[in-house]
């Protein structure tokens, strides 16, 4: 019997094919503008990969992958260089190219989407990384000749080297056959290491209560959350968080910084780069939010994680739960 994993609450992202159908009518009748493109750094920043120097440090390639350096290990989140998602060709060059990326120790696995697990990606990446996946996903790595994988479930730790990772929930599913589905979790990351700042990957997920759950339980100084693939919302909305509700998530996970991410580099739903930024700081200043605690990175930018926080003053970002992301979440 082959175990199928759920969201907290039983709660269900499944889709028929009439509503895929009534999506791609809708998306027919709409005009978009895609001449926005999410700005690379300039001039390039590599070297700073290759001699982080102890200090510890992010930098976004794109989508959902990031390069996080801390406790003495170079990290790769959901690593995705691929120039194709599907029939869609990607929009933005990868921020770091592969061959000019330092050596990778560990890799961390949000869920199977393709777009977020490109096992072409992974392969050349330099270094023997050891990949963390969640539970269920193993067998997929070691069937393709991963020889160091660990998996987790949700709420679990495992220690790697100076650096302490836990699996958490997030609110989606997983594809990759018509015969896989939901047969591996998902999940996001906490990765922890003594003296450096605690930083929570989201990977992909709908808005839900499980961010309050992961503020409660750990300190968390950097919130790496979604903000694209929401459109058309009647659709996407159990599985993709909006703008809005990406800002609602970082005030219910008590993070001291926001950075987006999973916008501008593949089109998988109808809502365009910008509109996921106007939204995202239409709704920041909204909410009277310090324009210094949300940082939209360029591609391939590079920042020092415990540079970032010193100028911030204390900040108190408890919000009531019933605001209007979590509002919207529940009369959906």
């Amino acid at each position: 019997m082959v175990k199928r994993y759920e969201n907290l609450d039983g709660v269900s992202t499944h889709k028929t094919w009439a509503d895929f159908r009534r999506w791609q009518r809708e998306r027919k009748q709409k005009q978009k503008d895609l001449s926005y493109v999410v700005p690379h750094v300039s001039p390039p920043q590599y070297e700073r990969l290759h001699e982080p120097n102890g200090r510890p440090q992010l930098c976004w390639i794109g989508h959902s992958t990031f390069v996080v350096q801390t406790g003495g290990a170079t990290i790769v989140t959901d690593p995705v260089w691929a120039n194709w998602m599907g029939m869609s060709k990607r929009l933005t060059a990868p921020g770091v190219p592969l061959d000019k990326m330092p050596p990778v120790d560990a890799v961390l696995i949000s869920h199977g989407h393709y777009d977020h697990l490109h096992f072409g990606s992974l392969r050349r990446l330099p270094g023997d990384p050891h990949v963390f996946v969640p539970v269920g996903l193993a067998r997929l790595f070691r069937r393709r000749g991963f020889r160091h994988v660990t998996e987790l479930s949700w709420w679990e730790t495992a220690a790697f080297r100076d650096v302490s990772l836990t699996f958490v929930p997030a609110q989606h599913w997983m594809r990759r056959t018509l015969w896989d589905t939901n047969t591996s979790h998902w999940g996001g990351w906490v990765i922890e290491a003594n003296g450096a700042p605690t930083i929570y990957f989201a990977g992909d997920s709908g808005y839900f209560r499980g961010f309050r759950d992961i503020g409660d339980r750990f300190s968390i100084d950097y919130a790496l959350l979604p903000i694209g693939a929401y459109e058309p919302e009647w659709f996407m909305g159990p599985q993709h968080t909006t703008p809005e509700e990406a800002v609602q998530a970082f005030l219910d996970c008590r993070a001291r910084l926001l950075i987006p991410m999973h916008y501008g580099a593949f089109r998988l739903a109808d809502d365009t780069p910008k509109e996921a930024l106007d939204r995202l700081w239409a709704e920041w200043r909204r909410r009277g939010l310090e324009d210094d605690r949300l940082l939209c990175l360029k591609l391939g930018e590079v920042i020092d994680a415990a540079q970032a926080l010193t100028s911030l003053s204390p900040f108190d970002n408890t919000l009531s739960p019933t605001d209007a992301a979590v509002e919207k979440q529940q009369t959906r």
